[in-house]
């Protein structure tokens, strides 16, 4: 069988990884990203690609992760923060330099792939998976394959307004992507550090903010406490719409214990149903999640 090809192109590196047929690793590298420099950002994949099946004497599929969305009438890069890949058609330079095609997703959708085809939502129906980090962000994935909708945006919860929204969370702080109270402007790791700031005089950073939380601060339990709260309205919304049977968390905040212990209890009075099924996990591949969902692309039959 063909190993699969998974590719994560970052802001900082572009990793890639090889699995077999049963999704088991053969391989995986890194190089830094070219920032800025488009065409060596598709060269540093190719070579990466070209080296991969040098080593395993084996063509294999390849599949991208990559931080923004291929543009369904365009099929060029869209909302990427890696801003030198937005407007370039990525994914046919690429198929033109490898020589086949290339599949290429949003890095949240191959979360979400990722987690739903050998992870902590395996073999679910309908898998939400948030990436709570640096940015916020969601991919979908059903019954393993990533949805990328009409507009190639399924899953852009990070950029939909915090529901419910207090008194004194309107007009919310400005998002940078010109927007008021987004729930990324609320929910990343700056975010809970500007919060926790604005309430305390604190500059203290997420982590910070979370393990002082664990060790009884009243002050870092409250930031988190809010942000709890905003989670799980974020997430209550999701599933009064999508009704997933797996929300997934990934990124550097699903690594604070709270978020995934705490989250049922407070999810379930916020859905609009008496008997909350849906099932709050962390991701069980962690930062390897992405360039392995990029792999599963491909999948058995394709």
């Amino acid at each position: 069988m063909r190993p699969r090809l998974g590719v994560d192109l970052g802001g900082t590196k572009i990793e890639i990884a090889a699995l077999d047929g049963a999704g088991a690793p053969r391989l995986r590298r890194r190089v830094p990203t070219p920032r800025d420099d488009y065409d060596a950002t598709v060269s540093a994949i190719a070579a990466l690609v070209a080296d991969a099946e040098r080593e395993l004497g084996a063509r294999g599929t390849v599949g991208v992760g990559i931080p923004g969305t291929i543009s369904t009438p365009t099929g060029r890069v869209k909302n990427a923060n890696s801003t030198w890949l937005n407007g370039r058609a990525l994914r046919e330079d690429l198929e033109r330099t490898l020589g086949r095609e290339v599949r290429v997703q949003n890095d949240a959708n191959c979360l979400a792939v990722s987690e739903a085809v050998d992870g902590a939502a395996a073999g679910a129906h309908v898998v939400f998976a948030a990436i709570l980090g640096t940015g916020v962000g969601a991919g979908i994935a059903i019954d393993g394959r990533a949805l990328l909708g009409a507009n190639g945006i399924a899953g852009e919860w990070g950029h939909v307004p915090l529901p419910a929204p207090r008194d004194d969370e309107r007009p919310g702080p400005r998002c940078w992507c010109g927007r008021d109270g987004c729930i990324e402007a609320w929910l990343s790791g700056p975010a809970l550090a500007a919060d926790h700031r604005r309430a305390t005089g604190e500059a203290l950073d997420a982590e910070a903010i979370a393990r002082r939380a664990a060790d009884g601060d009243a002050g870092c339990a409250a930031s988190l406490g809010r942000w709890l709260d905003r989670l799980a309205r974020g997430l209550a919304m999701v599933v009064d719409v999508l009704d997933p049977d797996v929300v997934v968390l990934g990124g550097g905040l699903s690594n604070v214990d709270a978020a995934a212990r705490e989250l049922p209890a407070r999810l379930a009075p916020k859905v609009f149903s008496d008997d909350l099924r849906t099932r709050v996990v962390r991701a069980a591949h962690g930062d390897s999640s992405g360039v392995r969902g990029a792999a599963w692309l491909w999948q058995d039959g394709d």
